[in-house]
């Protein structure tokens, strides 16, 4: 252990949409910190606690039975009073006058701004760990969250299935996933959905229901999967025209919604999350900061947060898209 290191005060924070396995996460950067003389403190709601004022230490034993827990422990909102340049200045001498000079933040593109205007004014040293079920954060493959709430929607369109087929009807799932298509795509092809519909690769629904009329297409039940593309609910706009233009055939939407943030977490995301979390302890330790812990090719990796005038990460490939209408012909 690094005796310079030792006594040192860190803060951790969940903020913006909660994910499966914050949980993990802030199991493993409590227990991890701790085995290496970090005293790690935290504040409920992200942000807005700090804003607050309210910290309060969180030792091993306080996150003791939370990793199969859903959601977070230390809760989690947007703060938009985070944004005002004053707020955070009293932000950082709170924590100066506690001797914090540590940061592990947790969340999206949001989160990791507010983390990075707060180090560059003078504020504590940061690592950001990525946890959004939209897995849309630029420089890394995978956001904690993400296989949790695919596994969620997949269950809820296998059961849906059994519905479709016994009453003949069409239904359109509507998943999450904000403007990224990631979701849809990949509980679109698993779940053996007919039609995958994601911002990135848009079909006219002039042409969804020529598809649909078509004679090799005409099925007794039917399922298209709908990435929500930033417009909650925009299903119900596209089956209205559908209903139009294939009068034949009984539709229904069923809007997953946050049904898919909640739930125990995965393997893949208790596993993924318990590494994140200890790996932003070890970057600490090393004396990086502004920067998150992600992975790329299957490689955990340390990268320099996103560039907030960049978009967020998007689907790139049809390819599931395509082998999903190419098997359910």
């Amino acid at each position: 252990m690094a005796n310079h290191f030792k006594s040192k005060k860190l803060l951790l924070l969940t903020s913006g949409g909660d994910a499966p396995g914050m949980n993990a996460v802030t199991r493993a950067v409590v227990r991890s910190g701790h085995y290496h003389n970090f005293k790690t403190f935290a504040c409920h709601g992200g942000f807005q606690g700090l804003v607050e004022q309210k910290i309060f230490p969180l030792n091993p034993g306080d996150v003791t039975n939370c990793i199969q827990r859903g959601g977070t422990i230390i809760r989690s909102e947007r703060s938009a009073a985070f944004l005002d340049k004053k707020v955070r200045a009293s932000c950082r001498e709170f924590l100066k006058e506690h001797g914090i000079k540590y940061l592990v933040a947790i969340g999206g593109d949001g989160t990791f701004r507010g983390a990075t205007l707060f180090e560059d004014e003078g504020g504590p040293k940061c690592i950001g760990i990525p946890g959004t079920i939209d897995n849309d954060v630029a420089g890394t493959d995978y956001t904690i969250g993400y296989d949790t709430a695919r596994n969620t929607a997949l269950e809820a369109i296998d059961k849906i299935r059994d519905t479709a087929a016994s009453n003949n009807m069409y239904f359109l799932v509507e998943t999450m996933g904000r403007n990224a298509g990631f979701l849809a795509a990949d509980v679109g092809i698993a779940g053996g959905a007919d039609f995958i519909l994601t911002p990135e690769f848009p079909i006219a629904t002039e042409d969804l229901a020529a598809l649909i009329n078509a004679p090799k297409r005409k099925k007794q039940s039917l399922i298209i999967v709908v990435a929500e593309a930033d417009r909650p609910g925009r299903s119900f706009a596209i089956v209205e025209k559908l209903k139009k233009l294939t009068p034949d055939f009984k539709y229904r939407v069923c809007v997953l919604g946050h049904t898919q943030r909640g739930g125990s977490p995965t393997v893949l995301d208790r596993i993924t999350a318990s590494h994140m979390g200890n790996l932003a302890i070890e970057a600490l330790l090393a004396g990086k900061s502004k920067c998150m812990v992600g992975t790329q090719k299957g490689q955990y990796i340390l990268a320099p947060f996103p560039d907030p005038q960049q978009p967020p990460r998007r689907l790139i490939s049809d390819e599931l898209i395509k082998l999903s209408l190419l098997l359910a012909t």
